[in-house]
């Protein structure tokens, strides 16, 4: 596993079992290639969750004030 992919985990690690299990299905789908109907099943889980949304961007927000984010360098993928 590459140390991104590790980090990502990590930070998975911290949110609550219910948006892990959005997470990971949302993970999962995208490395089996999802369908147009898995697209709309996360959609409406998203839809029906907007508070998840609302946090994960104001937690990105903070990250970016605190100097935490740099950056993506698409070029070394």
């Amino acid at each position: 596993m590459t140390k991104l992919l590790e980090q990502a985990f990590e930070e998975a690690r911290k949110l609550p079992d219910e948006d892990q299990d959005a997470m990971a299905a949302w993970l999962i789908a995208e490395i089996n290639g999802r369908s147009h109907e898995e697209d709309d099943d996360f959609d409406r889980l998203i839809a029906s969750r907007p508070d998840v949304l609302d946090r994960i961007e104001e937690e990105a927000r903070a990250e970016i004030r605190a100097g935490k984010v740099q950056p993506m360098d698409f070029n070394r993928f």
